[in-house]
């Protein structure tokens, strides 16, 4: 079977459930060294048995996204062990609880930021260096645009601010990094039920699906 992805090394993070899990697996089957980055120990090993019951092999990195001293020291290790991040996805994410604008939780609102908009900041700043020592250097940054959308303020602003980072970050590597942004169908993940409990979820895309057509675009 083809392995369109043999050899590269691809991080992800935000790995041990939803769509980061199915992407995470998929590039494992399509022969990629998988680094998996998530707070879960728990996602991450089911993650990890099901790489390799494809044939694939992962390395997991149980991290909290926000540690910025675990960043950096992660990606040394990946560079002594590597020397190089051929494909980076980013889906690590906080959901806080939808709300009026001003009945927004401080605390929540904080998280929100710290997790979607300093943390994303500080990964690019620790993962840019191992990306250019790649011959074919890819990020994949996952967008869910709710910007105007009642109750998602918090939410919306954040991944408002992840996509102007990336767009900027795009323009300022010019062709030295393929930088992208990708925003899966509506699927039945955990964040997605906590904006929409209750909700019929047999329309909803399934996640594995959504990586093929991520798959797609990583090999393209």
């Amino acid at each position: 079977m083809t392995k369109p992805l043999a050899g590269q090394v691809a991080l992800v993070t935000g790995a041990s459930r939803g769509f980061g899990f199915a992407a995470a697996k998929a590039m494992g089957t399509a022969g990629a060294h998988v680094v998996a980055v998530a707070k879960t120990v728990g996602g991450l090993e089911e993650l990890d048995d099901a790489i390799k019951s494809e044939g694939g092999e992962a390395v997991l990195v149980p991290l909290d996204i926000c540690d910025d001293a675990g960043l950096e020291r992660m990606c040394a290790a990946l560079h002594e062990r590597f020397g190089r991040a051929d494909i980076w996805l980013h889906t690590a994410c906080h959901a806080p609880p939808l709300s009026p604008a001003e009945h927004m939780d401080a605390k929540d609102l904080d998280k929100t930021i710290a997790v979607n908009i300093r943390a994303f900041q500080r990964a690019i700043r620790a993962i840019d260096p191992l990306l250019r020592l790649s011959k074919t250097p890819r990020a994949v940054i996952a967008s869910d645009n709710r910007s105007g959308q009642k109750f998602f303020g918090p939410y919306a602003m954040s991944k408002a601010a992840q996509s102007a980072i990336t767009q900027a970050w795009a323009a300022e590597s010019g062709q030295t990094i393929k930088i992208t942004e990708f925003e899966p169908a509506p699927m039945p993940t955990a964040l997605r039920a906590r904006f929409f409990p209750g909700e019929d979820r047999t329309p909803l895309a399934n996640p594995e699906d959504e990586a093929k057509r991520f798959l797609q675009l990583a090999t393209a």
